[in-house]
C-alpha cells in the first residue's frame, strides 16, 4: 500500500480538535465523512455539541472541507 493511504479503521480513533480555539469535536468515528465517487474524502460533518448528550436539543452540524484539515 502507498504511504499516504490510511485505513478508516485506524483514522476513526483520531480526535478532532479545532486548532484555532481548542474546541473538541469528539473522534472521527463518531462523526460523518463525505466521500466522492472516486473514493476521496471531501468533507467531515461534525456535531458541534462535542459529544455531549442533549436529550431535547438537536445538535448543530458543522461541515469542514477535507482540504482544511491539518493532519
Amino acid at each position: 500500500m502507498e504511504e499516504n493511504i490510511k485505513r478508516y479503521s485506524d483514522m476513526e480513533r483520531y480526535e478532532l480538535i479545532n486548532v484555532n480555539d481548542g474546541d473538541k469535536y469528539g473522534f472521527l468515528g463518531n462523526n460523518d465523512v463525505v466521500i466522492d465517487e472516486d473514493g476521496y474524502l471531501k468533507f467531515l460533518i461534525l456535531s458541534e455539541s462535542g459529544g455531549k448528550l442533549g436529550l431535547f436539543s438537536k445538535p448543530s452540524l458543522l461541515e469542514v472541507s477535507w482540504d482544511s484539515v491539518k493532519k
